[in-house]
């Protein structure tokens, strides 16, 4: 059966932290804020294994848009805010500006990076496509530009917008350690994941 938004939203707020940064960070009024990434995934892989709705979950990102100033004392400023109300979580929070990403993406990844335009254009350059999933912070509206289905599934697809193989056999390897029902579409991929197996057996 496939997972409606209703249940991933039941879902999701199984894991108190998100149910927790969802209420706390609205009333902020970050800029185009949104909770994104594995936390909301990861979550819902989680129930479906029969793990703790919190296992294996490193961070909880949120992404924000502010262009009107770029400066990281301007980022800092957010960030330091965010940690402030949720200090007391005990979960690593990370928030970033997106209209800034540019500026430091290729010193960090070794990758040019595009100026984006709104938050959810750095949803959209996930390396895989099922994780490309936000809950937007001031109204808990859903941004799934490719639905639940995959993610359901735990299909991972390599994102043609950002197709970085290294990177995503590394984020894949990485999924597999902590949910091995996945599954790797992209065939480079897999085909690299066998040999780095054949390697290290």
């Amino acid at each position: 059966m496939p997972l409606t938004e209703q249940q991933f939203f039941e879902s999701v707020f199984r894991n108190p932290i998100n149910a927790q940064l969802l209420i706390r960070l609205r009333a902020l009024q970050i800029p185009q804020g949104i909770l994104t990434a594995g936390c909301l995934v990861q979550t819902v892989w989680n129930l479906k294994s029969g793990y703790d709705p919190q296992y294996g979950i490193k961070d909880y990102d949120i992404f924000y848009f502010d262009d009107s100033d770029l400066s990281w004392d301007a980022e800092d400023a957010v960030i330091r805010q965010v940690q402030q109300a949720v200090a007391d979580l005990p979960a690593k929070v990370e928030i970033k500006n997106q209209a800034r990403v540019h500026l430091w993406y290729k010193d960090k990844f070794g990758a040019d990076y595009p100026a984006l335009q709104k938050a959810e254009d750095g949803i959209d350059r996930y390396l895989t496509l099922c994780t490309r999933i936000g809950i937007r912070l001031c109204d808990s509206s859903l941004y799934a530009p490719d639905g639940l289905g995959d993610m359901w599934n735990g299909i991972l697809r390599l994102n043609p917008l950002n197709p970085q193989h290294e990177l995503y056999l590394i984020k894949c390897t990485e999924y597999l350690q902590r949910w091995p029902w996945l599954t790797i579409v992209d065939r480079q991929t897999a085909t690299a994941m066998d040999h780095n197996q054949d390697v290290r057996n």
